[in-house]
């Protein structure tokens, strides 16, 4: 079952059991997909891959933890539960993520793989990992970790 399937099925879900925030928010996140899809029919793209919406998943949660941290500091802990209560249900569409051990082995295995030796090779290794494994691999964590192995 695809994603826009997901997405369809958990909002007939929610509206049922009476989840409002819950339907919000895969409200929202089908609005932003709308809105993916809508930019894509200049290529020649109908409907975007599950790869660009995992892709637009993590944005929507990179740019709410963003705001977690903004209205914390403006002491409004009120719109840091709303964001934070949208973060965990964005991420349940999410692939899990690797866990420290397992994004040590898929680094050494790409520096292996790409016969990287230096801090030089490091976009080689970068592009390898995100083509292998950008669905349960966060590149933000993982950029520093490939940057100390090749220091």
């Amino acid at each position: 079952m695809g994603l826009r399937e997901q997405f369809t099925d958990q909002l007939k879900a929610s509206m049922k059991a009476g989840d409002a925030p819950r339907t919000s928010t895969i409200r929202m996140v089908l609005a932003r997909l709308k809105e993916v899809d809508i930019a894509a029919r200049p290529k020649g793209i109908d409907r975007v891959p599950d790869e660009e919406i995992i892709a637009m998943l993590r944005s929507m949660v990179k740019s709410r933890r963003e705001s977690v941290e903004l209205y914390r500091q403006g002491h409004r802990q009120d719109l840091v539960d709303k964001e934070e209560a949208e973060i965990s249900i964005i991420e349940t569409f999410l692939p899990p993520q690797m866990d420290e051990t397992a994004m040590e082995q898929v680094i050494a295995a790409a520096i292996t793989e790409t016969g990287a030796t230096s801090i030089k090779d490091m976009g080689k290794v970068m592009a390898t990992l995100r083509t292998k494994h950008a669905g349960t691999l966060d590149l933000a964590k993982v950029g520093p970790m490939v940057k100390a192995r090749l220091s």
